[in-house]
């Protein structure tokens, strides 16, 4: 057991300030005296007095993670925090465990599914918490601990290598890890600030704006009101949240590399950018287009706002809705479910594939076919100006079978307990992706609340996979890694 220890230690102070987190929604509810905490302080002592207690009892342990130990750290800070990230809502909203574990997860995770209804009524403190756990799960806890851990004797890159989504783990941006991770922290404050004021100046309340930005750049889609951004109906307000929302679905570590050059030279030298913005702004025009050939809406310039708003919500995996868009002709919510599958760049707050694995399938795909034609020739496999090297391409194509793997799997068990086909394919792709709402049962309209306990669970281990990159939570669960 002592050789969990350093494990043990490092999830005790990440748990303590997870504690810290929950002091803000707790003074806004002791503020404005909405009745909820009572919830907060106690989930507050749980979660702290564990933290403390674990730190105590491995408090002298010293010695740096191995790599092993990273992926053991980073599966149970996302299944453990989600437990004390629950019980404000368990003990305010009377929810199931089942119930405040599938929502915690989906903040976290930065999915956005809920069962919760009648959000415009639930105390402003708990609306609050669930933004926020967006917001902190959007760029990663993990990467705000290794920006402070070293400071406390606990190295923290093989955390960073573990969390950090896309193929290009070891890319660097800053020689040090925890600067790296500052860095990316730095500009996700700096433009949530941004998104902040922009909400506010556009029409939105103070609060109003402060959820709805935490939700938007997590891309996680949680709002304060059931009607989502139906609520407000302003272009306006629309046209704030969708440039926010692509600037989220963009690799923070070349937003970083733009900000710390003054130049955005950065975003021409990212292969994902340019294939981000035509894929998901051409989807926008396409479906456009086909919304005003059946006569969806009177005009044009109609059938484009709400495809607009619509088309960037889904593709970038956040899930806001401004209309019951499964009901427009079938193939639009089909392309945009598609969508989420690939949209959003590695390194984004977005969930799926990410376009940096999808351009590399794609080109392995062609020079297979080009290897059929010509078998002597040398074919390389090419993103920008870099050859991706034979490790990276087998990583990516082990995911891509993983991937869809794990989709066959996971709909044939929804289907299996009594889920129909549409609605347990369009539950496990919204959640595996991060999107948060699918099609049928748990369309845009409605929500997650009419799954039995099993189909929640597996949506929940879904919502976790996504988050995680399928390897580093399946790793874990492998006889070989707990074999000395």
């Amino acid at each position: 057991m002592k050789s969990y220890y350093p494990v043990i230690r490092a999830l005790s102070l990440v748990i303590l300030m997870f504690g810290m987190t929950m002091l803000l929604p707790l003074g806004l509810s002791w503020l404005l005296d909405d009745g909820a905490l009572g919830a907060f302080d106690e989930a507050f002592l749980l979660t702290t007095g564990t933290g403390f207690g674990l730190w105590y009892v491995t408090r002298r342990v010293n010695g740096d993670l191995t790599i092993r130990d990273g992926f053991l750290m980073v599966a149970l800070v996302w299944t453990v925090l989600p437990v004390y990230a629950s019980l404000p809502l368990v003990l305010q909203l009377n929810l199931s465990f089942t119930e405040g574990y599938f929502e915690a997860v989906s903040g976290l995770t930065t999915t956005g599914a809920t069962v919760l209804t009648g959000l415009d009524t639930l105390p402003a403190s708990i609306n609050f918490w669930r933004t926020q756990l967006v917001w902190l799960g959007g760029m990663g806890l993990i990467v705000l601990a290794v920006a402070i851990l070293p400071l406390l004797g606990i190295g923290g890159r093989q955390m960073f290598k573990a969390e950090t989504p896309g193929p290009m783990k070891d890319a660097k941006m800053t020689p040090r890890i925890a600067e790296t991770a500052k860095g990316l922290w730095v500009v996700y404050s700096l433009v949530s600030v941004c998104c902040l004021l922009a909400y506010h100046w556009a029409g939105m309340s103070w609060l109003d704006a402060v959820m709805h930005m935490f939700a938007t750049m997590g891309l996680g889609g949680f709002s304060s009101h059931d009607a989502s951004f139906a609520y407000f109906d302003s272009p306006l307000i629309e046209a704030v949240s969708i440039a926010f929302m692509l600037f989220a679905g963009m690799n923070f570590a070349t937003h970083f590399v733009a900000f710390s050059r003054h130049s955005p030279k950065a975003y021409g030298s990212d292969p994902e950018v340019g294939w981000f913005l035509l894929v998901t702004l051409g989807s926008v025009v396409g479906i456009a287009v086909f919304l005003d050939y059946h006569d969806v809406y009177p005009t044009f310039l109609e059938a484009l706002r709400y495809a607009a708003f619509n088309v960037v919500s889904i593709a970038t995996t956040t899930g806001f809705a401004t209309t019951d868009y499964a009901l427009w002709p079938f193939f639009a919510p089909l392309w945009m479910l598609f969508l989420c599958s690939f949209a959003t760049s590695a390194g984004s707050t977005g969930g799926g594939l990410k376009m940096i694995r999808a351009l590399v399938l794609y080109k392995q795909v062609y020079r297979e076919l080009m290897r059929a034609m010509h078998p002597n020739a040398v074919h390389l496999v090419k993103v920008g100006n870099d050859v991706v090297p034979p490790n990276i391409l087998f990583a990516v194509l082990a995911f891509g079978f993983m991937y869809m793997v794990c989709i066959v799997v996971m709909t044939l068990l929804l289907s299996l307990s009594g889920l129909e086909i549409i609605t347990a394919f369009s539950a496990v792709v919204a959640s595996i992706n991060n999107t948060g709402p699918g099609l049928g049962q748990v369309g845009p309209a409605s929500n997650y609340a009419g799954l039995t306990g099993f189909q929640t669970w597996v949506c929940t281990f879904a919502m976790l996979l996504g988050r995680l990159e399928i390897f580093t939570l399946l790793v874990v669960m492998t006889p070989a890694f707990w074999r000395k």
